[in-house]
């Protein structure tokens, strides 16, 4: 029997073993795509969002990242300054709950007398302050927030980043920065310990936290403004190309 060229055709598999071969290559593909659908920031999908474009949903975002970093310079000041949850809460939980409590439900601390945003910030930094001055800080860095996200805790298409307020908002963030190493005491001594660099170990997380939160601003302001900016140029250019695009399509390169 003469032996078959090396060149010939292999025979096809039978019908059920091309299917199996088919639905073999067609997985490989679909299961390299699941492995990316699962990621550390991923959420689910909720039905509010089909009110938010996608400029309100990056703008939800930024906030909701900046008001957990508010939560971990919060609890870093609570642990060097105990003093000052003690001044009205059993524990430091109790103290970060009350305080978060009181920003979410619009009940304003009694200590700051009505004060919030830049000024709750200001008082925070008085010597003769009776309150808890990390809390004082809290709520007037999270109203900052919320006022340059539109004065919402969740934008929608009616809402927006009002570049202005984010833009001084970040500056008012370096300036609590700054305020937090320098600010004094009757008797010279801080008023706050937040940053350590010493034999003992090192405390950088008021610096780290808060400069993230100057640059999320700082970018929401670029966003914002450009926003604007980029609306007569996008029309225009609209406009220019539904007129004269399909002349300029015709013309030879």
């Amino acid at each position: 029997m003469p032996a078959r060229p090396a060149s010939a055709a292999r025979p096809l598999p039978p019908p059920a073993g091309r299917r199996l071969l088919l639905k073999g290559a067609l997985a490989l593909p679909l299961a390299g795509c699941g492995a990316f659908t699962h990621t550390q920031r991923a959420q689910p999908y909720e039905s509010r969002e089909w009110l938010q474009s996608s400029t309100n949903r990056i703008a939800n975002l930024a906030l909701r990242d900046n008001l957990q970093s508010i939560r971990r310079v919060q609890l870093s000041l609570y642990r060097r300054n105990p003093r000052e949850w003690r001044k009205w809460a059993p524990s430091v939980d109790e103290a970060i709950e009350r305080t978060w409590d009181a920003l979410m439900n619009d009940r304003p601390l009694a200590e700051l007398r009505g004060a919030t945003s830049i000024e709750a910030v200001r008082q925070a930094f008085e010597p003769a302050y009776p309150g808890d001055r990390v809390a004082a800080l809290t709520v007037g860095w999270a109203a900052m927030l919320r006022q340059a996200n539109g004065d919402t805790w969740q934008q929608s298409m009616l809402d927006g980043v009002s570049a202005e307020n984010a833009y001084r908002a970040a500056r008012n963030f370096e300036i609590s920065l700054w305020l937090l190493s320098a600010r004094q005491g009757t008797d010279g001594k801080p008023l706050l310990l937040s940053t350590e660099i010493s034999e003992r170990g090192r405390n950088l997380v008021a610096d780290r936290e808060l400069s993230k939160v100057v640059g999320r601003l700082d970018l929401l302001a670029a966003q914002a403004d450009e926003k604007y900016r980029r609306a007569a140029l996008d029309f225009s250019q609209n406009w220019l190309m539904g007129s004269l695009g399909p002349f300029l399509s015709m013309v030879q390169r």
